[in-house]
């Protein structure tokens, strides 16, 4: 376990009341896990006091590495900056609004074996709006259908990845279908997938970017060039 080597990133927009915490558990999480290890926080954008109090901890805490986004690049364009800057041999991201448990990487370290790429999380419960919810679930099938994941749960960002898979993967969207982009992408590359429950926790901070009806238009929009590219002309060629 000590000779693990982990980058573990959030991106955070305005997560002013949740970001000191993860990464201070974080930290203490990583700490019990390994020596080697870095944590990063790429902040999209923020228009709270989140920069403030990253800044803070960079003081702090030594392997705290902080991105700045002067302006929002959106949700894929803040985890691309994570998965291509990490330096270390695995990558581990979620959320920067605390509604999973970062301490429940201790659920996928075991599971990332010789031979597995990617050990990702699923949702055991959603502890969101009964909307949300609905929501969330009609979401997963179809994308279960239209692009063929064979995995739970393509939606939840709780993910224990090698690094070596972004260094032939090239993400090209930076809205909120960057992660149905990058499971597909990675699925159809062959990479192998290990999954793990985890739990999930009602947003105690912030309100959610996703669920609103503009934004929702734009991802059923973005999805739908997504799904010509990655699998009709995928079929045709």
């Amino acid at each position: 376990m000590k000779k693990l080597s982990i980058s573990s990133f959030f991106p955070c927009y305005n997560d002013a009341g949740t970001i000191s915490s993860m990464v201070i558990l974080m930290d203490k999480t990583l700490r019990s896990i390994t020596d080697d290890y870095e944590i990063i926080v790429i902040d999209d954008g923020s228009t709270d006091k989140s920069r403030d109090i990253l800044l803070e901890l960079k003081e702090k805490y030594s392997n705290l590495r902080l991105i700045f986004h002067e302006k929002n690049k959106g949700y894929g364009g803040a985890l691309k900056a994570g998965f291509y800057s990490a330096k270390k041999e695995f990558i581990f991201y979620t959320d920067g609004d605390f509604q999973y448990d970062v301490t429940e990487i201790n659920r996928l370290v075991p599971l990332m074996d010789d031979g597995i790429d990617v050990v990702n999380g699923f949702k055991v419960l959603r502890s969101d709006p009964m909307h949300r919810v609905v929501i969330g679930y009609m979401y997963q099938y179809l994308m279960k259908f239209i692009f063929g994941f064979k995995i739970k749960d393509v939606d939840c960002d709780f993910r224990l990845i090698r690094r070596s898979v972004f260094d032939k993967l090239v993400l090209t969207h930076d809205s909120g279908v960057v992660c149905v982009e990058m499971i597909k992408r990675m699925q159809d590359a062959g990479c192998v997938f290990k999954e793990a429950p985890v739990s999930h926790y009602h947003r105690a901070y912030g309100r959610s970017q996703f669920f609103n009806f503009r934004r929702l238009y734009h991802v059923f929009r973005d999805l739908s060039k997504l799904w010509w590219e990655l699998v009709v002309l995928k079929k045709r060629k």
